[in-house]
């Protein structure tokens, strides 16, 4: 198959910054609604297809959808019990391998952040204040003093963490964030943006539920995780995000965008690459699940979150001097813990 994560690095940087403040034709929640109108160019006349290099929620024929399901079924042969069993022992090898022949210069950090989540804008603090969600923290623990913490999972080399960081100046503002990859951990620390006084890096598996994180349960207002929850095993993915939602605050969200049914990645994926259902190995061993909404949506509220936003992003990246259309599909979702309600007022 083609270079695997090239379209990842497409996915991650410019043509639109990956689906900004896009609204979905039937989005019917006032989240939707309210979201900005960042992405407005829309495709009316397919002869002009190649005058841009992205246009925005682009809508699928029967024809077009009924040919991805034909092509996915046809690559539906899993592979043999024990080679799926050398892809989960060996998944740590083959991202470590993956980030010390990319280092940092594979993704691009992600700007379109801030118009997507503008939870992570400054005043996340004040915000989640007004929820409900302040809580007293007892212990001593990096970022303790805080009034504002952050945690990304799978933060690779820091594409998510460093925007954060320059771009949210609250000085009560405090990120953490980890990753499988001892590598990828290392390269976020050794960067000269690196501050230890607002950020801390920690190696962590997301699938070892039984592993400490370095903050109390319900203490974190936002859990971010952008193009990670699609790299376990499907079978570890509801535990992973039980587990995580524990450490949110009455009132702190988890924010996920990450991949989409029948998105090219998954399509371009040929036969002898497939694991389980819609669940694949790259050609460099690292793994990839493509989602539905409804998937999400079990997952999330199973951990007890309330959905506050889950739609599709379907977008179409064009290679101009190539000629070639691209067709896109990730998933954005947000979910919250409950907020505190305040004590009824006696008579």
């Amino acid at each position: 198959m083609a270079a695997p994560h090239a379209v990842v690095a497409v996915e991650e940087g410019s043509s639109g910054g990956g689906g900004e403040g896009l609204i979905p034709p039937g989005s019917s929640t006032a989240a939707d609604a309210r979201r900005p109108q960042f992405g407005t160019r829309f495709l009316t006349d397919p002869r002009q297809v190649f005058q841009h290099n992205a246009w925005d929620n682009v809508e699928w024929s029967e024809e077009q959808e009924a040919s991805a399901k034909k092509k996915v079924s046809e690559n539906n042969q899993p592979l043999p019990p024990e080679k799926q069993e050398e892809y989960d022992s060996r998944a740590n090898e083959y991202w470590n391998d993956f980030y010390t022949i990319h280092e940092n210069r594979f993704f691009k950090d992600r700007h379109w952040l801030f118009t997507e989540f503008p939870e992570l804008a400054p005043q996340c603090g004040r915000s989640r204040e007004r929820s409900g969600g302040v809580v007293d923290v007892d212990g001593d623990f990096p970022g303790s003093s805080a009034t504002c913490r952050v945690l990304e999972v799978g933060c690779g080399v820091g594409n998510t963490v460093f925007p954060i960081l320059k771009t949210n100046n609250d000085p009560g503002l405090f990120v953490y964030c980890c990753d499988f990859s001892s590598t990828a951990v290392e390269l976020v620390k050794t960067n000269p943006e690196y501050d230890p006084e607002r950020c801390f890096a920690f190696v962590h598996d997301l699938s070892d539920v039984e592993a400490d994180y370095p903050v109390p349960d319900g203490t974190l207002d936002v859990i971010v995780l952008i193009f990670v929850l699609s790299a376990l095993h499907p079978d570890k993915m509801q535990a992973s995000i039980s587990r995580l939602a524990r450490l949110l605050k009455p009132g702190g969200v988890m924010l996920l965008r990450d991949y989409g049914r029948y998105d090219m990645a998954q399509l371009r994926f040929k036969k002898g690459r497939c694991l389980s259902e819609n669940f694949y190995v790259r050609g460099d061993g690292t793994r990839v699940y493509f989602f539905t909404q409804d998937e999400l949506h079990e997952l999330f509220a199973e951990a007890g979150l309330e959905k506050v936003q889950n739609l599709v992003d379907r977008r179409l990246q064009v290679n101009r001097g190539k000629q070639l259309t691209m067709y896109r599909v990730w998933i954005q979702c947000k979910y919250r813990r409950a907020p505190v309600e305040p004590p009824e007022e006696q008579d």
